[in-house]
């Protein structure tokens, strides 16, 4: 059923729309959401940002897309963006480890003060909107609660009842990052509890598919197909029996959208999301099953582990799946499977992020 004519459309606001996920579910929610107007609120200085924006455009119901090219640390911004949304889905962040060491100030004013202004922004629009907020499972740092032993290719649990680290496991940021990204998910909690503000954190493992412009950083998994592709080297720090579980982002998007529909249940919960202990693999698993898909040798070189690195982790998402009935459904091979046609079909455009186009012609200078 058609809006009356005056009537607003509801407004979803997407933070850090631009980037690997955020342009995921700005099309996933332009597909679903069709009385909906989608706002994606992004300062575009992520490489490949321009590449998803063009994308996003030539979608079906992108007339319901609006870009405003702004900053969370910039509060009038985010007021101003957030003002009519019912919907808030955080994913703005400073999200290297390594950046947040060499320059912790500005990691700190993205993450804890960037939320800070999202939260503020949704509490004093006076619409109660979901905010959903993509933590990190780094704000559980080295994991030091679970001894690890190296078993072959990987490093495994001691304990053999382990199915992974669960929301009861012990906080203990490590790396500015850890701190930001914790304090912030820390925030984004406590207005559930004290603004009956409908939050909602989800605390991230590794999250991959299509549309990610990886690097070593950030995106890892795409960064070691990407560059075997292009036959380039790879760095690996420590020695590659690092264990993570690996997501597909529209497994991802599932669990968004099934927290979207049951938000009165779900409302002040802290969430973690990955692919669990059927979707984990070491560094070296991952090149190897690399190598099998595409015939090309890895070129590898080493460099001391990084700090915060975790020798293993591995999300529980039974919290998650109890509530809402959502499991991942997407392997590592339909993983490697989508990011190779994104390769395939946008190589040059990866390889063209790196020396970024002129992003003004891009976006509205404000949410009309």
């Amino acid at each position: 059923m058609g809006r009356h004519k005056g009537e607003r459309a509801q407004t979803v606001l997407i933070t850090g729309g631009a980037g690997f996920i955020g342009s995921n579910l700005a099309a996933r929610l332009l597909a679903e959401l069709p009385e909906s107007r989608i706002v994606v609120f992004d300062n575009l200085s992520r490489r490949g940002s321009e590449h998803n924006v063009r994308w996003l455009r030539q979608l079906p119901g992108s007339d319901r897309l609006t870009v405003v090219q702004g900053d969370v640390r910039n509060a009038a911004e985010v007021n101003a963006a957030a003002r009519d949304a019912v919907a808030i889905y955080h994913l703005a962040a400073q999200v290297a480890v390594t950046t947040s060491v060499s320059d912790p100030l500005q990691d700190f004013e993205t993450n804890a003060l960037g939320t800070f202004h999202v939260l503020e922004a949704a509490r004093r629009s006076g619409r109660q909107p979901l905010v959903l907020f993509t933590s990190t499972n780094k704000v559980y740092g080295a994991l030091e609660s679970v001894d690890v032993m190296p078993d072959g290719s990987r490093y495994r649990a001691v304990r053999e009842a382990f199915r992974g680290a669960d929301e009861r496991t012990p906080l203990d940021f490590h790396s500015p990052y850890g701190c930001s990204k914790g304090a912030a998910d820390q925030y984004v909690r406590d207005y559930a509890r004290i603004y009956d503000l409908p939050t909602v954190v989800f605390r991230m493992s590794c999250i991959a598919g299509p549309r990610q412009f990886g690097n070593e950083d950030q995106g890892w998994v795409a960064h070691f197909l990407y560059s075997v592709l292009a036959r380039q080297q790879i760095n690996i720090y420590g020695d590659g029996l690092q264990v993570r579980d690996i997501l597909h982002v529209d497994d991802l998007l599932d669990a968004m959208m099934s927290v979207r529909k049951q938000v009165n249940t779900v409302a002040g919960e802290i969430y973690n999301v990955g692919g669990g202990m059927e979707r984990a693999f070491s560094v070296a698993e991952i090149l190897k099953k690399i190598e099998q898909r595409t015939a090309i040798a890895c070129r590898c070189t080493h460099s001391a582990v990084r700090p915060g690195d975790q020798p293993l982790y591995i999300s529980d998402c039974g919290k998650l799946m109890a509530a809402t009935g959502w499991s991942p459904k997407r392997g590592i091979d339909r993983i490697l499977e989508d990011i190779e046609t994104f390769w395939r079909a946008s190589k040059e455009l990866i390889s063209a992020a790196q020396h970024r186009a002129p992003v003004e012609d891009l976006v509205a200078e404000e949410v009309a």
